[in-house]
């Protein structure tokens, strides 16, 4: 069952993460960052306008997640953390990230990829 909720959920979460020049920005950096549960996190400071797209992003990923979930009988958590996993693997040098311990960390150079032990 995870297997095809990361499958559906990583067709889906990948148009979402289209960003604007400040979001990318804001991530590179290490003000925002990507969170555990599928959703970008503000880790400093930012702006009202990337604080805002920050938002947008997160409510249309959370509209993706809820749709996948109801089609395949789980829960919009369960989805969101799932596409989190595969999220977290992206996550470059350099930019932050927020496992479910709530602290936020940043990648370091010869670091691995930020994965949690249950998305393996």
């Amino acid at each position: 069952m995870r297997r095809c909720l990361l499958l559906g959920a990583l067709a889906l979460a990948a148009p979402a993460v289209a960003q604007t020049p400040a979001v990318n920005a804001a991530r590179a950096g290490g003000a925002i960052g990507e969170r555990y549960d599928g959703y970008i996190g503000v880790a400093a400071p930012v702006s009202a306008t990337v604080r805002s797209q920050v938002a947008t992003i997160n409510i249309h990923r959370r509209s993706l997640y809820s749709n996948l979930a109801a089609r395949k009988g789980a829960s919009p958590q369960d989805v969101g953390i799932t596409a989190g996993c595969e999220l977290l693997s992206r996550v470059a040098v350099g930019e932050t990230y927020l496992l479910s311990d709530g602290v936020w960390r940043r990648r370091a150079p010869g670091q691995g990829a930020p994965v949690p032990a249950y998305c393996r």
